[in-house]
């Protein structure tokens, strides 16, 4: 399926990963099973597959979609067992897969912070390939196998055969679009999909947000404002000086760790200036 012949143009590592997990809620939900595709400068690359045990029970809904039930991951390690060794696979690597800025990269980190492990984020380039292909032709992964490769996925819905079918479509894109046009809503022109984590990152990114969820939104000039409820648009600051409880409120209600950790720096922030 994957083009190997087709080298990506990295300047670090970039790990391309899958989740399957027991929902769909950030914050509560949790991984059964992770499959990382490691790929380096050089072209050569390392994987990593593992089942986890939620601690949780898995919903017949969910095993339903990725065939794994209670019983299969009993005996797996938990995710906090799993934790180091994840995170030094990992390591300083930029982040890409399918729908992975909205759902794989933020339960990823609330595993991490769930765990006492401090996963950085912010220093990583986050390519989203669903966000490439829904812009560029806007579709499924399925279909993007099937549109971009001419080939079906096998085994759907096990996290490295959906990894390896990312990758691959990953690759595809790029040569098929790295000479494509696209005009944005304003207007404007331009070629994004390019050999190049960062321009990758910046076009398929669906908003720009100060934490994962998109709870916590950059106006245009920068400044961290809040994307939901009675304070939405309002500078974070602005509301933190003007009503702190409201701090207090989000610190307690069910917002995902990575949410509250964001505006724990910015409260601080604002309290020393």
């Amino acid at each position: 399926m994957e083009n190997a012949a087709f080298q990506l143009n990295l300047t670090k590592p970039l790990c391309v990963f899958d989740l399957e997990t027991t929902g769909l809620k950030i914050g509560v939900d949790r991984i059964v099973e992770i499959g990382i595709i490691k790929v380096f400068p050089d072209g050569h690359t390392e994987e990593m597959v593992q089942r986890i045990n939620p601690e949780m029970p898995i919903p017949a809904e969910a095993s339903e979609v990725h065939h794994i039930y209670d019983a299969d991951v009993a005996l797996e390690p938990t995710f906090k067992a799993l934790a180091p060794k994840i995170a030094q696979f990992i390591g300083n690597s930029d982040l890409a897969g399918f729908n992975s800025n909205k759902f794989d990269i933020p339960v990823l980190v609330e595993e991490f912070l769930r765990v006492g492990v401090d996963f950085e984020i912010k220093n990583r380039r986050c390519i989203d390939v669903q966000n490439i292909f829904h812009k560029m032709e806007q579709r499924t992964l399925a279909a993007a196998v099937r549109f971009y490769l001419n080939q079906d996925i096998e085994n759907a819905h096990e996290a490295m055969a959906d990894t390896r079918a990312t990758l691959a479509v990953l690759k595809a894109q790029i040569q098929r679009y790295e000479n494509t046009g696209y005009t944005e809503k304003d207007g404007t022109s331009s070629f994004p999909v390019q050999n190049n984590m960062a321009a990758l990152a910046e076009f398929s990114a669906l908003h720009r947000s100060a934490d994962l969820a998109g709870f916590i939104l950059y106006d245009k000039s920068g400044a961290e404002v809040f994307g939901f409820g009675k304070h939405k648009g309002k500078k974070v600051e602005e509301v933190f000086r003007e009503e702190p409880s409201y701090y207090d409120w989000v610190q307690k209600a069910d917002f995902p760790l990575y949410t509250k950790k964001i505006l724990t720096e910015i409260r601080l922030r604002e309290l020393k200036a």
